[in-house]
């Protein structure tokens, strides 16, 4: 299956993602993620994105798609889920397009739909570790010493993108530019509203319910 997975920043889509792909043995393919190892293996890739993203510029449509196209070539012949990607209309088309042209197609479209007081707590919350990359939460993940990493014992960070003032602007350009793409695919695809309020196993049941019946899969 090819599915892509939609949803505002603090949705929980890399938590689903995984779980989806652990599930129907697809791969997780994060755009976040990808960029990040891209850049840190100073690839083509990565060189091109570092130049925009030092600049404070957004990195041009044509270089995630490049980048994305080039991890689905590579992906498990099972299928793979998309992780923030497409987040453009245009990003969207273009994945089309190269899907079209080797005679193939998204399957479906999981939408994870959260309340935005929710997300701002959820996101706001978290808390990171800069040297080993485990995340906490202050609420409902803490780490056993507070402040201090499980794993590494390095002191946990708020991370400057997880910030109130920072979470609200991303949420706007959210509802800007990628809550369109919902509508995109709502012409063509199968799309599933999925209300991720609620306990991320809660969304992850509904979820397989839904990919199951989609897929046929017994279970």
């Amino acid at each position: 299956m090819k599915i892509v997975l939609l949803g505002p920043p603090g949705s929980g889509k890399g938590t689903q993602c995984k779980k989806i792909a652990e599930r129907f043995s697809v791969q997780h393919l994060s755009s976040g993620d990808i960029l990040r190892q891209e850049r840190a293996k100073k690839t083509e890739f990565g060189k091109k994105a570092q130049s925009y993203m030092d600049s404070g510029a957004l990195v041009p449509d044509e270089v995630i798609v490049e980048m994305m196209t080039a991890a689905m070539e590579k992906a498990s012949t099972k299928g793979f889920v998309l992780d923030g990607f497409p987040r453009t209309i245009n990003q969207a088309q273009k994945l089309d397009a190269t899907l079209k042209r080797r005679g193939q197609k998204i399957d479906a479209v999981l939408n994870l739909d959260a309340n935005e007081e929710i997300i701002v707590k959820r996101i706001t919350g978290r808390r990171s570790c800069p040297n080993c990359g485990a995340v906490y939460h202050i609420q409902n993940m803490k780490p056993k010493i507070d402040g201090v990493c499980d794993k590494c014992g390095s002191s946990l960070v708020q991370r400057p993108d997880d910030k109130e003032e920072v979470v609200k602007n991303r949420l706007k350009t959210y509802y800007a530019q990628t809550a369109p793409v919902i509508d995109y695919y709502k012409a063509n695809i199968v799309v599933y509203n999925i209300d991720s309020n609620k306990d991320p196993d809660e969304v992850a049941s509904v979820m397989f319910e839904k990919l199951d019946a989609f897929s046929g899969i017994q279970r």
